[in-house]
């Protein structure tokens, strides 16, 4: 059986120095072929590779400062005196964009059972609305987030600069 088995590799091992040796006559066009073709493709794939990884890391850093501020206030009782403080936790989030991250914080209430449905300003109007089978007011803080995003290469079609943006929504805890 090891008779066999060495019987094989000592074939394949002649048919690949076999391979080698017809090599030997080519001049090295294949070799100049491939530093062309390589030279073509690998600047823009490696630029637009870099740019997306900006985009997508960019794209991260923006979703996580809504969820930030939105976290934040869902904490909060008193949504009006913790806006500021909402912008501050978003913004601090997202440090590399600093003051060029915009942080829009609003809070509106829901009814607990169509709490995708309509918005009220007010917790009367919603205590007024939310009746019988659409349950109680509840209240919820939403955060949106913008910043611009200048991309390294602008390769590939992509415009720079970008604007990228975060939503986050969350109930506020307490109420």
């Amino acid at each position: 059986m090891s008779q066999s088995i060495s019987r094989c590799f000592q074939r394949c091992w002649l048919g690949f120095l076999g391979c080698c040796r017809s090599l030997l006559g080519e001049n090295g066009n294949s070799i100049i072929e491939l530093a062309v073709i390589i030279a073509f493709f690998a600047p823009p794939l490696l630029f637009g590779t870099t740019d997306m990884a900006v985009l997508v890391y960019g794209s991260i850093e923006v979703s996580n400062a809504a969820h930030a501020g939105a976290l934040y206030g869902s904490r909060s009782t008193t949504f009006a005196v913790d806006t500021a403080d909402i912008r501050t936790a978003a913004q601090s989030e997202a440090s590399s964009f600093g003051t060029n991250l915009t942080v829009t914080p609003t809070a509106y209430y829901a009814c607990s059972a169509a709490q995708g449905g309509t918005q009220y300003a007010t917790s009367a109007a919603a205590t007024s609305a939310c009746t019988g089978s659409l349950g109680s007011p509840l209240l919820f803080v939403q955060v949106l987030t913008s910043a611009p995003l200048t991309l390294p290469f602008s390769c590939c079609g992509m415009t720079s600069p970008v604007t990228l943006r975060g939503t986050s929504v969350m109930e506020v805890q307490g109420q």
